[in-house]
């Protein structure tokens, strides 16, 4: 899904000069290829941000706490606080736009925003197609369960042959799959799956550990956390490969946000703790 597409393939600056040439005995057409030839550096995504005053982000609008509609239809939370604030450090407004995650990484690819707030794991494989921030939130992979199971479920061994949800596309896709006799659904995004869950359809889903307090504070479904299950994960900001410039003026906002104290403060308003930081114990 996130493979690199390949870029066409642009004429040498000799064969460029020699089609000017010869062009140049055929009125006007010189004119044409070269408002026509490709450009021979595409330009860096700041500059690109910075003409247009604005940093077109990408979230889920469901996943909640880090990002969701209120109950005023108003995009909030943790992801949301924290992409305003780098927009602001980097001298722009934030526009947002929301998609399902199952096709967000390859809406970036196409170009439809300049970055994901989105809990993104920065992993090998994506690596290979995008360029990320520093890491701005340290969470690892927890099951979820219904709130009255009573099935010891809290190893990779126990989940054989069982069924377990999670989002098409995601890291924790990947790491169910890696499972061996897991039954994997998958779904667009939590919402489905935790109701499949809540209903009885699947028995267990796994998602982000931050998520589970949010689930037991603010929803009625009857499901709980169920053990940590694989390794700490770094997640930080995609956008498309090739523009140094940006890196560093994002990875610059996210260090000032740190600085600062912003980050802390959103954070805790969110997650009472400040989720750049791991857990003790290595969670």
């Amino acid at each position: 899904m996130n493979a690199q597409v390949p870029a066409a393939p642009h004429p040498t600056s000799a064969l460029r000069r020699r089609l000017l040439r010869r062009a140049a005995l055929v009125p006007g057409l010189a004119a044409v290829l070269l408002a026509l030839a490709p450009a021979a550096h595409a330009a860096d995504l700041l500059d690109e941000v910075k003409a247009r005053g604005t940093l077109r982000i990408a979230c889920e609008g469901t996943y909640p706490p880090f990002n969701f509609k209120n109950d005023k239809g108003e995009l909030t939370g943790f992801d949301v606080d924290i992409a305003k604030a780098l927009a602001a450090k980097m001298g722009v407004k934030a526009e947002f736009t929301t998609t399902e995650w199952s096709a967000i990484l390859a809406g970036l690819q196409a170009g439809k925003y300049d970055v994901i707030v989105n809990q993104v794991a920065a992993t090998d494989q994506r690596r290979q197609t995008f360029d990320f921030s520093g890491p701005y939130v340290i969470s690892y992979p927890q099951l979820i369960v219904r709130a009255n199971e009573t099935r010891k479920l809290d190893t990779p061994a126990d989940l054989k042959g069982k069924k377990v949800g999670v989002g098409q596309g995601s890291n924790f896709a990947a790491l169910a799959q890696s499972i061996e006799g897991v039954e994997v659904r998958t779904y667009p995004g939590a919402p489905e799956y935790l109701q499949d869950l809540a209903t009885g359809r699947i028995d267990a889903a796994i998602n982000d550990s931050l998520l589970i307090p949010y689930l037991k504070a603010k929803t009625k479904l009857p499901v709980k956390a169920g053990a940590a299950i694989g390794k700490p994960e770094s997640n930080a900001i995609p956008f498309r490969k090739g523009s140094p410039k940006f890196k560093a003026a994002i990875d610059k906002a996210l260090d000032e946000l740190k600085k600062d104290g912003t980050y802390a403060r959103i954070s805790t308003q969110w997650f009472e703790r400040d989720v750049s930081q791991p857990l003790p114990g290595g969670q």
